[in-house]
């Protein structure tokens, strides 16, 4: 009987076929096996057997095909009959021909093959042309007619090889690739027959193009190691020490390894070498059709050809002959040596070292500093040199001993070591000006670490005899890298005399896990580490050829990099230096330049001992073009740039950006019926409480009155499962952790869990982990840490999608919104986290990444878009219980309606009760760890608008709003600046310095600590918003502990800072997941809060619990990763406190449409203030208070903040008899401003508007002085009054003769108001400042009919100064003609000075007596103005 899972037919058996099948019937699936037999001059397809189980696979080899032959007239059948039923079809071919003979021919193997089957094509020989050309059958107008036009097979192709890394050494890899529908329809039976499956979704015959990459790599590896071996057997050094070297050094690669050794004993033949130039010329002409220069790869493919000329086909026809031939070196000869073992020789010397006292060190540069720093850990004393003395200073920070010359670090040491690049500078170091050896004391050794030739050391050794000084050498060169060099770690290949090494073994042994010694004197270890050079040079260069010609075949250069590092193509260089060019990144680890000096050795050594290197001479020459080209300092791996600029490839591997709308379009339409109803029913129905626990308090931005806990004892959790909610959180925080304690955290709670639920009857409950929708977090530390508590689940479901956040699963891919484009998540700013980094987009490969290869991204299953929108959560149930146990299974959304549609199904998938017909299959267990989203679509929460400050009564508090950033990613970043930028004038700032908090003494931190908590206190008691926001220096430490430690100090002196603020705010936001946790659990002492919402989509907003030190106080958790540039501005410009009403302009925009005028009041002192700010109170009137130059000289700053504060005041003052709030509009203007340097100060002081007075300039320079303020007061959004002719009187003691006074001319009113854009035109027409003549007013009314005229046109307010002493007639008049504010000081000053003339008993007694002088005054002129009862 057919497995439930269908049949998969299988035509052409191979090597693999057995052992493929095998994996299927253990994954259910059921078997047909056929064979391709000649009959009667035809391909005739042989029904072989029917596999069920396991116990009937049978192996079938040749003498059993040949059995068959006589009863093949019994065993052919038609396939439309054996294959009826298969789901899937896998039909390896050996050649091209048999894709007309088996395929495509009456009875092949299409006949019968049903719909919507998968059509997995399997051949080692084809190229990627021939399976285009097969492709073309499957797809539109090639269609064959055996298959329906309208539902087709799909069409994938597989390159099916055994893997040789350690992780796949001899499993199963397949390479795939086909259309996105084909790929993903043949995925399921893919991973069943695999260990390993690599997808490439599009064009077919990636693996096709894959081989003749590797066939490229193996290809030169395989002459480079000819190369190797031969200048290594000519050097004199036994060709096998080379291999057990080099097999364990970054010359190393997989040909090296596993070839070598046939290659020295003979064994690989003629055949070999012949099939080698075979593969090769296909891979030249692939090479060729698409105009790609192959360098290495022609040259390597001579070399073969060159080397099968020189042998026959006889016993003697062997590779190691021909290359002898060609290089003219007796390898064989070489081998005839008596060999010795380099590490036991090490062994034995340094066993009986000298000791060593003190040591000299000359090169402290990434390697040299690694090493001397290693000895000084090592408890040798160290003097250490270097030309930079940056370098010096920071040896001697960490106790080493520093000189100021190579001759100054030389006295009195035992040993000297010599770390330097090339061996120019070596020769400097030792024989130039203050060189090392004339301070050497006699008998000291010298170890000489650079690469340099064999022939400079042999060299040196001579010189250095001839010093007379009894100074020894010993070649050390190392290998190993600056981490290695600084552990200690090192490969080192050592050779000099047994007095020299035994001089320097200590020494030696410190720096080295493996040590050799090679015998032959100073020079061989050189000879080896050149051999070593030369291979990993042109394993680096043909890395960067393969990789380009990759890019050229049009390959994901990402995944053919993981291919490769399973194939034979593979090297250590291949695999350390490709994921450089991949990221684009060429940070000098080891610069380019380097290996023109190495290969530039092996040159000249080639060329003198007479072995011709073709190979590693071409190498040289890509390097010296590197340099060439400017990337000499960049890392070797930018050799890659030859290529790239030469053919205009990219090598880099991002998956490309897309546009969000055109691929949100391209998707099925949404699932027609919102589960969310459904859902709600069917959590009603069960007992189970869902557990949040959120690593960090932005989990909650997606639901609505639930409560969050910060603690997790017994007794908390008691009380919870008591109420019976559906959901709660637990904030654990544990992002901001080591993953050590992150573990025993999670654990923890879960354990507190069970206790809690087993105490509480009836309680059930089931936890999701909520992390981050940008895939930080502890995964998979914190899934295995719950499943140790909870017990095995069914699968764990990975769910990052969160719409607020503009995170898309699509095809398994992971995007972030941003703007209108979608970026994978791994080329985002979150990937490159200092703690929890990753380079992984598809999410499958992020679980195998994360995971260290545990889970491997084939054996990852999906739920995918198209199952979600056309099977609903019915087909979402099926899934998930078809899930095998223990799997891990991602889900893909591109919208809300796609996660409610999921957690429907897996709502079916959990409940026992559900359906009782399927009772069997229910009752699965699933650990989800998910973004946001998920969290209310599984609970049934129906969103809400966004919270507003009236929404929850804080519209009356008074005091400013607390903000708090800690967050470091790019976007908080430029939020921060956005908010400064927007909120200038009602927000405080106070930056603290990271490098005092976590990098300076407990003083300095102490100091920043407190100069935030005052100054933020102040602000606050100011009734201003405060910013606290930490310097947007980001400082890392070298491992991703060190970053978490950093991070915690951080965090925990913001903690500090909030705790020692003694001002309720109004709210308090916190920006970033860490940040806002440890403000809450620490400074807060937040123990449960209440979920209110969200302030905007994706923030949530908490209301602090009675327990908390602000209890009720809003608190709003602001992700790092959410929201546009100006998402903070926005929000805390929304929660601001209510300031003044209007501003200046609309105030008198109200008047022009009112008709009514507005009086601006000079004042000089608070009881003038008082006195404004009391007449507009009582008759509910707007006013402008107004500063002339001569009262802001003697007030000063004093009383422009008076001003602000009482106006600020009159907006918020609270009237108890009407429970509402009375906001009488008053704003602050500066008068008369005659002073550049006045005005740029008033700019800066608060005010809400200027007039610019340049009356007593020429109507030129009036209009270029006016333009200048004006531009800068409108960028702060101030509004400017500016004058135009000139008044006569005096006010404030600035007198106009009235032989200076001027009317202002209409003509040059409208070209003064183009040029300026003003807002508001003081006008001339007869009116005068201070006292007007016995005769009365004589005001051009005529004139200000028509200025008002032009005015209104240009949008412009008309101003009036002098209203003092104009009747109330005439000021009707001119508010009838478009006055809309009255400028009043001399009545106002009056009342006030005749105050004074009556005596009072106390200086109170006065000011308020002033007071009420002044504002009868005020009053009286609002009812004139009409501006009374107008607020």
């Amino acid at each position: 009987m057919a497995s439930s899972l269908g049949v998969v037919g299988f035509v052409g058996l191979n090597e693999f076929s057995f052992e493929m099948a095998t994996k299927l019937l253990q994954a259910g699936y059921q078997v047909q096996a056929f064979e391709c037999m000649r009959v009667e001059s035809q391909s005739k397809l042989v029904w072989l057997a029917t596999f069920e189980s396991l116990d009937q696979v049978v192996r079938i080899d040749s003498r059993t095909l040949t059995k068959l032959e006589s009863m093949i007239d019994g065993l052919i059948f038609f396939f439309s009959s054996l294959l009826a039923d298969a789901v899937a079809l896998v039909v390896f071919i050996s050649n091209a021909d048999q894709i007309d003979d088996v395929i495509l021919a009456n009875n092949g193997a299409l006949e019968g093959l049903q719909k919507d089957a998968v059509f997995i094509l399997q051949s080692s020989t084809l190229l990627p042309s021939d399976i285009k050309r097969l492709e073309k059958c499957f797809t539109g107008n090639f269609q064959l007619d055996i298959i329906d036009k309208n539902e087709a097979a799909y069409f994938v192709d597989a390159y099916i090889v055994k893997g040789v890394s350690e992780e796949l050494n001899g499993k199963i890899m397949i390479t795939s690739s086909g259309r996105s529908d084909a790929t993903a329809r043949a995925q399921p039976f893919l991973s069943a027959m695999c260990e390993k499956l690599y997808t490439f979704e599009g064009e077919v015959g990636a693996g096709s193009k894959i081989n003749l990459v590797n066939e490229l790599l193996e290809g030169i590896h395989l002459v480079a190691s000819m190369e190797a071996m031969s200048l290594g057997s000519k050097a004199g050094i036994h060709p096998l020490i080379i291999y057990d070297i080099i097999s364990n050094a970054a010359g190393n690669s997989w040909v090296f390894k596993n070839q070598v050794p046939q290659f020295l004993q003979g064994i690989t033949k003629q055949h070999y070498l012949n099939t080698s130039i075979q593969k090769l010329g296909t891979v030249l002409d692939q090479a060729k059709s698409l105009t790609f220069p192959a360098l290495l790869l022609s040259v390597a493919h001579q070399q073969l050809i060159l080397g099968s000329s020189h042998i026959g086909e006889g016993e003697d026809a062997s590779l190691i002959k021909a290359c002898e031939r060609m290089m003219g070196v007796n390898i064989s000869a070489a081998m005839n040596v008596e060999s010795y073992n380099p590490e036991q020789l090490a062994s034995q010397i340094t066993s009986s070292a000298d000791s060593v006292n003190r040591i000299g060190f000359i090169g402290l540069g990434a390697m040299g500093f690694g090493m001397a720093s290693h000895l000084l850990k090592s408890n040798f004393s160290v003097i250490g040199f270097d030309v930079y003395k940056p370098t010096q200073t920071r040896f001697s920070d960490i106790g080493g001993l520093i000189g100021n010359s190579p001759a100054e670090v030389s006295k009195d040491v035992d040993v000297l070591v010599i770390m330097v690049t090339n061996e120019s500078q070596a020769e400097n170091a030792l024989f130039g000006d203050s060189g090392a050896i004339s301070a050497l004391p006699a008998g000291a050794s010298i170890i000489l670490s650079s690469t340099v030739s064999p022939g400079f050391v042999s060299q040196l050794e001579r010189r250095l005899l001839n010093e007379g000084k009894d100074l020894k050498l010993v070649d050390a060169p190392v290998s190993g890298g600056v981490k290695k060099a600084s552990l200690g770690t090192l490969t080192i290949i050592a050779s000099g005399a047994d007095e020299a090494l035994k001089s320097t073994g200590l020494v030696l042994s410190a720096l080295s896990e493996k040590l050799y010694v090679i015998k032959g004197g100073c020079g061989a270890g050189s000879v080896v580490k050149m051999v070593n050079q030369l291979l990993a040079g042109v394993h680096i260069a043909s890395a960067a050829e393969a990789m380009a010609f990759g890019a050229r075949l049009g390959l994901n250069t990402r995944i053919l990099f993981d291919v490769i590092t399973n194939r034979r193509g593979t090297s250590w260089m291949f695999e350390n230096r490709v994921p450089h060019m991949l990221d684009n990144d060429y940070t000098p680890y080891s610069a380019l330049d380097i290996f023109v000096k190495d290969l530039g050795i092996v040159s000249r050594e080639c060329s003198s001992r007479r072995v011709p290197l073709h190979i590693s001479t071409v190498a040289h020459q890509l390097f010296l073009l590197g340099s060439a080209g400017g990337w000499g300092r960049q890392d070797d791996a930018g050799v890659v740039k030859v290529y790239e600029t030469i053919t205009g490839v990219k090598v880099e591997g991002k998956l490309p950006l897309l546009k969000k709308e055109t691929v949100l379009a391209s998707l099925p339409s949404e699932w027609p019926v919102d589960p969310i109803n459904d859902i709600q029913t069917l959590n009603q129905n069960s007992s189970k409480t869902l557990v949040v626990l959120d690593d960090d308090p932005t989990g909650t931005q997606t639901v609505h009155d639930i409560e969050v806990l910060t603690e997790w004892t017994v007794n908390s959790l008691t009380e919870q499962f008591k109420k019976a909610p559906k959901c709660f959180f637990i904030l654990t925080n544990s992002r901001a952790l080591s993953p050590e304690k992150a573990t025993e955290l999670i654990k923890d709670i879960c354990q507190n869990l069970q206790a809690a639920a087993d105490s509480v009857k009836n309680a059930d409950y089931t936890v999701v982990l909520r992390g981050d929708s940008t895939l930080r977090g502890h995964f998979p530390e914190a899934t295995d840490a719950a499943s140790s508590v909870l017990g095995e689940m069914d699968a764990w479901i990975i769910c990052p999608f969160f719409l607020q956040g503009g995170r898309y699963t699509i095809g398994d891919i992971h995007y972030v919104a941003d703007s209108d484009k979608l970026v994978p998540a791994g080329d985002t700013e979150f990937a490159k986290d200092a703690s929890f980094g990753y380079k992984s987009s598809n999410l499958r490969e992020w679980v195998e990444e994360k995971t260290g290869g545990r889970v491997p991204a084939s054996s990852v299953a999906s739920i995918s878009i198209q199952l979600l929108r056309k099977g609903g959560p019915e087909a979402v149930c099926e899934r998930l219980c078809s899930l095998e146990k223990g799997s891990t299974c991602i889900v893909n959304a591109a919208s809300d309606r796609d996660v409610a549609v999921f957690a429907a199904g897996m709502i079916k998938a959990t409940s026992r009760h559900f359906f009782n017909m399927q009772a069997e299959m229910k009752g699965k267990r699933y650990l989800c760890r998910t973004a946001a989203s998920f969290v209310s679509s599984r609970v049934g929460i129906v969103s809400k608008a966004p919270i507003l400050p009236k929404d929850i009564g804080i519209n009356k508090q008074r005091n400013g709003g607390l903000i708090v950033v800690g967050s470091y990613v790019p976007k908080t970043t430029k939020q921060v600046e956005e908010l400064k930028l927007q909120c200038d004038q009602s927000l405080r700032s106070i930056e603290v310095s990271v490098a005092k908090l976590a990098m300076g003494s407990t003083e300095e931190r102490a100091e920043e600590i407190i100069r935030a908590a005052e100054m933020a206190d102040a602000y606050l008691r100011c009734r201003k918003d405060t910013l606290i926001m930490t310097s947007r220096e980001l400082i890392t430490g070298k491992t991703s502990s060190e970053s978490l430690e950093i991070n915690f100090k951080v965090s925990s002196a913001l903690v500090e800072i909030v705790r020692k603020i003694t001002i309720k705010p109004r709210y308090i936001l916190a920006k970033g997941g860490i940040t806002s946790s440890d403000i809450a659990t620490k400074a807060l002492e937040v123990k449960c809060a209440k979920i209110v919402g969200q302030a905007m989509a994706g923030v949530p907003l908490w209301q602090l619990g009675p327990e908390s030190r602000h209890p009720g106080v809003p608190y709003i958790v602001f992700p790092g990763n959410v929201g546009d540039s100006n998402a903070v501005a926005e929000l805390v410009k929304s929660w601001a406190r209510p300031a003044r009403l209007s501003s200046a302009k609309e105030l008198l925009l109200s008047a022009e449409e009112g008709g009514y005028a507005i009086g601006a009041f000079n004042v000089y002192n608070l009881e003038g203030v008082e006195a404004v700010v009391s007449a507009a109170e009582e008759e509910q009137s707007p006013a402008i208070l107004q500063i002339h130059p001569s009262s802001l000289k003697q007030g000063g700053i004093p009383l422009v903040a008076c001003c602000i504060a009482a106006a600020e005041q009159a907006s918020l003052q609270l009237c108890d008899f009407a429970q509402h709030v009375s906001q009488v509009p008053i704003t602050v203007h500066f008068d008369h401003g005659t002073s550049k340097e006045d005005l740029v100060d008033a700019l800066e002081l608060g005010f809400d508007s200027v007039m610019v007075d340049g009356s007593h300039l020429s109507f030129k320079d009036n209009i270029s002085y006016t333009k200048f303020i004006s531009l800068l007061a409108h960028t702060k959004g101030m509004l400017v009054e500016a004058e135009l002719g000139r008044l006569s009187g005096t006010e404030d003691d600035l007198t106009v003769e009235d032989y200076e006074a001027k009317l202002t001319d209409i003509n040059q009113a409208q070209e003064f108001i183009d040029e300026t854009g003003i807002d508001s035109l003081a006008v001339c027409i007869g009116n005068v400042h201070g006292k007007y003549p016995a005769s009365g007013p004589s005001l051009k009314l005529d004139l200000l009919k028509d200025l008002h005229t032009l005015c209104s046109k240009k949008g412009v307010f008309v101003v009036l100064h002098g209203a003092s002493g104009l009747s109330e007639e005439l000021i009707k008049e001119c508010i009838e003609r478009g006055v809309r504010k009255f400028n009043v000081n001399t009545e106002v000053r009056k009342a006030y000075i005749d105050s004074l003339g009556s005596p009072k008993k106390d200086l109170v007694h006065v000011m308020a007596s002033a007071k009420e002088a002044m504002k009868s005054v005020i009053a009286e002129k609002m009812h004139l103005f009409g501006s009374a009862g107008k607020a």
